[in-house]
């Protein structure tokens, strides 16, 4: 999505430790405008799969996955991150290590909202190594809903989490995957 590559190049910054940051348009600053290209690109990308649910993470995933559900006309559910009183009833949980903070958490969807009879888009701001990708599929395959695929605005392609979905037939698709980064010079270059 050559859009999406151009706000990189100049609205990203890249930092040390192989830190992509869009939060000036992405995920804290959110251009609207903009990510209504995104679900639309998603939405021509998948519209062909039967999807009747998007599933995202909170919380970077939320603006995202709020766009791609408007395309397809179908409702978003979103991962917590923590338990919550107002969550009642049986849960699907799987456990997720951050790669940005660091940690491993819970999430959790309430088997309200995910059964047998969905077929899921998952969707989320960035792919790494594929850890919250791998929480959300578990939760897929947990529910006995079908797996459409995974939609990703950034992939580090460098880190290989998308090519390893991808190797067990899992369908990706990734608007910009980086190839390479630079924190010294702030460059970014795009896998063709």
């Amino acid at each position: 999505m050559d859009l999406l590559k151009q706000k990189i190049l100049s609205e990203g910054e890249v930092y040390e430790g192989n830190i992509l940051k869009v939060d000036g348009f992405l995920n804290h600053r959110i251009d609207i405008p903009f990510l209504k290209e995104v679900g639309r690109e998603f939405h021509r990308l998948f519209k062909d799969e039967g999807i009747n649910k998007i599933l995202t993470i909170e919380a970077s995933g939320i603006a995202i996955g709020t766009m791609v559900a408007q395309e397809f006309q179908c409702p978003l559910v979103f991962a917590k991150k923590t338990k919550t009183k107002n969550i009642a009833g049986d849960i699907y949980t799987s456990k997720v290590e951050s790669f940005t903070h660091g940690t491993t958490y819970d999430i959790l969807v309430s088997k309200r909202f995910l059964d047998e009879n969905d077929k899921v888009l998952i969707v989320d701001d960035f792919l790494a190594v594929g850890n919250a990708l791998n929480g959300l599929i578990e939760l897929v395959n947990k529910s006995g809903a079908q797996l459409a695929g995974c939609g990703v605005v950034i992939e580090k392609g460098f880190q290989h989490g998308g090519d390893k979905l991808r190797s067990q037939g899992i369908k990706v698709e990734s608007l910009a995957i980086v190839e390479k980064m630079d924190a010294a010079t702030g460059k970014v270059y795009f896998r063709d």
